[in-house]
């Protein structure tokens, strides 16, 4: 048995985090997301993988290798342009020898859910209930056998979605190649599917474990499940008077300074400083090489590699790209005075709680305050006793 994953696409709805990275390269439980679902597929017996890469191909290739590190064997082909779902499947035309399993790269399922999709056998899509099927390709079953598939539909037909899974013989590339571009200008999977549809030859497994990620604000959600079943790990220094609460991973060469209070499920990485008199709360994930400081406080946050927080700063219910700093004093609100549902730039979040999405190598100065839903973009720069709200360009220098 042999596994495509689709890696190829730019994460356009993830900007800023995916200025700088491939989507399928942020992290979830201080892993890329890619990483949990090759090893997903491993724990599945599937000992082949061929990722189909584009945007930022280099940063993939350079952390999976040829996978054995991972314990697979990992190929790769390029979809050089962008031209939909349908494309880069042809991509692995060459590499596929059987059935096949097909998955895209910005989700996260389990290894039983996988086994589960292998056993009922091809054509078969994974298909999971959403409580906003309108964002997905909405489906309809009867019994096991799809009938219909609506893509994106304003009004959906139920509560089903297409999750992205797919079980598939060889009998797949044909039809692929009877595709013609949609009104999108790609080669579009779900044209594929209707084929199968109309035939009767398409089957329904619903998924047990299935996380998408559209969003930024969706990171905190799939890591907040992901750490449900954190084990404890202590590789780093624990100093005098520090109290841990609840299931805490640290990494090797981390140090946590004394006084400070860690409450899990809560995940550190390496070479980090945390404290003295730091306060991680539940659902945080700390990089490598961070620093969390004095009477520092986060919550339920995803903080990437080489960023500061070094004193007095409060982050809540927000994910920080890597090598920011924050200045002393500066603090993200995470919930309005009203308790109404937080929007970014226009966008519904479904969260009452959520403070900021801050790219790569932002600088704070002292005593700025984040409002809610804030986007920051990669390289700015703001300035002391600023007020941040709302949208700041890549580059821009707030005063």
């Amino acid at each position: 048995m042999q596994c495509v994953i689709l890696a190829a696409g730019e994460g356009k709805r993830m900007r800023p985090l995916t200025a700088t990275r491939p989507k399928v390269m942020l992290p979830l439980k201080n892993r890329p997301m890619l990483e949990h679902l090759v090893l997903a597929t491993r724990d599945a017996g599937i000992p082949e993988i061929l990722l189909v890469t584009g945007y930022m191909e280099g940063e993939i290739r350079n952390y999976f290798g040829d996978g054995s590190a991972f314990g697979v064997g990992i190929e790769y082909a390029v979809q050089r342009h962008q031209r939909g779902t349908a494309d880069a499947l042809l991509q692995a035309r060459e590499w596929i020898t059987g059935d096949f399993l097909l998955m895209n790269g910005d989700m996260v399922v389990s290894g039983a859910d996988i086994i589960r999709i292998l056993s009922a056998g091809p054509h078969c899509m994974a298909v999971a209930p959403s409580d906003h099927p309108a964002d997905y390709g909405a489906v309809q079953v009867d019994g096991s056998v799809v009938t219909g598939l609506q893509e994106k539909s304003p009004s959906p037909r139920g509560n089903l979605v297409n999750a992205g899974l797919y079980h598939f013989s060889p009998d797949i590339i044909p039809l692929l190649d009877r595709i013609v571009l949609s009104p999108r200008g790609e080669l579009e999977l779900t044209d594929a599917l209707a084929m199968l549809i109309q035939e009767g030859h398409l089957n329904a497994l619903r998924l047990e474990s299935w996380i998408d990620v559209g969003y930024p604000w969706d990171l905190l959600s799939a890591n907040e499940r992901m750490l449900s079943d954190l084990e404890p790990q202590m590789e780093g220094f624990i100093g005098e008077g520090v109290v841990l609460k609840g299931p805490v991973s640290v990494g090797e060469g981390s140090v946590i300074r004394p006084g400070t209070c860690i409450e899990g499920p809560c995940c550190i990485g390496k070479n980090c400083r945390i404290g003295p008199h730091a306060y991680l709360r539940g659902s945080t994930t700390v990089g490598d090489r961070c620093h969390i400081g004095h009477a520092t406080e986060v919550k339920n946050s995803i903080i990437l590699p080489g960023t500061n927080l070094p004193h007095f700063n409060y982050l809540g219910d927000s994910v920080v790209g890597s090598g920011c700093n924050f200045g002393a004093g500066t603090k993200v609100a995470n919930l309005r005075h009203d308790r109404a549902e937080v929007k970014v730039m226009g966008i519904p979040t479904k969260r009452k709680k959520l403070g900021a999405i801050v790219g790569d190598r932002v600088q704070f100065g002292i005593n700025c305050s984040v409002n809610v839903g804030a986007v920051i973009g990669c390289g700015a720069q703001i300035g002391p006793h600023a007020l941040v709200d709302g949208y700041i360009a890549a580059g821009a220098k707030i005063r």
